[in-house]
């Protein structure tokens, strides 16, 4: 029988005029905690539409930094110019 793990939290915040990620904060299991930081991150940054904040839910940050590679290599800079090509 396969097990299953519990899903971890984590939120990224990045900020695309700096090309990078900025914070990973992990919450572990604790998902009330973590949308309740994302809404207070959401606040902190309001009006400043070149920040991102994600809050995902994974098994462990190995697992997002696959799925959302993006934010960690360098690639959400690069996309930028991907969008403006089409």
């Amino acid at each position: 029988m396969m097990r299953i793990s519990p899903i971890q939290h984590f939120l990224l915040v990045f900020d695309h005029d700096a090309d990078r990620l900025i914070e990973t904060i992990p919450f572990g299991e604790d998902n009330e905690r973590a949308v309740a930081a994302y809404a207070a991150k959401e606040k902190e940054f309001e009006g400043r539409a070149r920040i991102e904040i994600v809050l995902i839910g994974s098994d462990s940050l190995e697992t997002v930094k696959l799925t959302h590679a993006n934010y960690f290599d360098g690639s959400a800079a690069a996309s930028k110019y991907f969008s403006l090509a089409g």
